[in-house]
């Protein structure tokens, strides 16, 4: 498991995010592009109407700053009274912007005031909610603590399932046969994990430039999206299950019921794991296959392994009441 450098966010960062559909921020920067370079540090939001009445003893600067309606109507009461002072108290902090929604257009004194102090004003055409749900789910998604796992991930009957184990054990000979069978590719080799919501860990390709590609001893590197399409590869699924190949070791016992249930902790979560021997004569994908569906079954509120153990202590016990029924002497 390798860490990762602290994460550097800039609000030229945000305004530059390439996002589609229903994550789209649609950012535009109208004053203050001296002040693109600084940074975002902390995945929240404030509202400053309280901070910009002259209550400052617990402003929350280091947040990005939302104007909607109701800021923007304090604003314009502000100016007819000619009052500047909350204004320019505001930009006394190293706020990293402020972004005005529904289209709301500052006014020429707080665009001034904003380029004074050097304070990035950007404008969307995104309702105050609508935007504030998508911009939270972004750089959420961006400060999620993260690490980076040598394995691969693969999308198996839709449960996403990481392969790890030694080197040459055969992972991504196994993700190729998946593959084959018309499951999908996530990631080969290095699979970025990102922890979300502090309990969803979802895993992509740490380069996207190299992403989808395979490495496969005795052949070299194949690209899967030209081989087997788009249909076999996904950007990023949530890891539900990790699969630990290695070697076969005679002398260790290995579960053969299930009961037992092992984890694998990553970042903190704990997601279920099995260790799945490998020898000649495994046919590892098919296990990994039916270890797809019995996971589903788990989640589904079906655990085959409880349930035979249940019905093996009926049995039993019908068979001892049974022999201790016919065993009195008294009939």
């Amino acid at each position: 498991m390798i860490g990762n450098e602290p994460t550097v966010f800039t609000v030229l960062d945000l305004v530059d995010l390439d996002l589609k559909e229903q994550n789209s921020l649609n950012l535009k920067c109208v004053a203050g592009r001296a002040g693109l370079g600084r940074q975002i540090t902390v995945p929240d939001l404030n509202r400053p109407g309280l901070a910009l009445a002259g209550f400052y003893e617990s402003f929350a600067w280091s947040r990005l700053q939302i104007f909607g309606r109701g800021e923007v109507a304090y604003l314009e009461k502000l100016e007819a009274e000619g009052t500047s002072q909350a204004v320019n108290t505001l930009f006394s902090y190293q706020i990293p912007c402020c972004i005005f929604t529904n289209s709301l257009q500052p006014s020429a004194g707080f665009l001034a005031a904003a380029e004074a102090g050097g304070c990035p004003i950007l404008v969307t055409n995104l309702s105050s909610s609508e935007f504030s749900s998508r911009v939270i789910r972004v750089i959420s998604d961006i400060f999620a603590p993260r690490t980076t796992i040598h394995g691969v991930l693969v999308e198996v009957f839709g449960i996403g399932i990481l392969l790890v184990g030694d080197s040459g054990v055969g992972k991504s000979e196994t993700a190729l046969e998946l593959i084959e069978r018309g499951h999908r590719l996530v990631a080969d080799d290095v699979v970025e994990i990102r922890c979300v919501n502090g309990s969803i860990l979802m895993g992509q390709g740490a380069n996207k430039v190299i992403g989808h590609h395979m490495e496969i001893r005795g052949l070299g590197i194949i690209n899967i999206t030209h081989l087997f399409g788009v249909g076999a590869i996904r950007d990023k699924k949530q890891i539900q299950l990790v699969c630990q190949l290695e070697d076969w070791n005679p002398d260790k016992v290995y579960d053969r019921i299930g009961i037992d249930e092992l984890s694998a902790e990553i970042l903190d979560v704990k997601v279920p794991k099995l260790e799945i021997p490998v020898k000649p004569g495994r046919n590892i994908p098919i296990i990994v296959e039916t270890a797809a569906m019995n996971e589903r079954l788990k989640k589904m509120g079906y655990h085959s392994a409880r349930e035979f153990n249940q019905n093996i202590m009926r049995w039993l016990e019908s068979e001892n009441a049974r022999a201790l029924y016919f065993s009195r002497d008294d009939y």
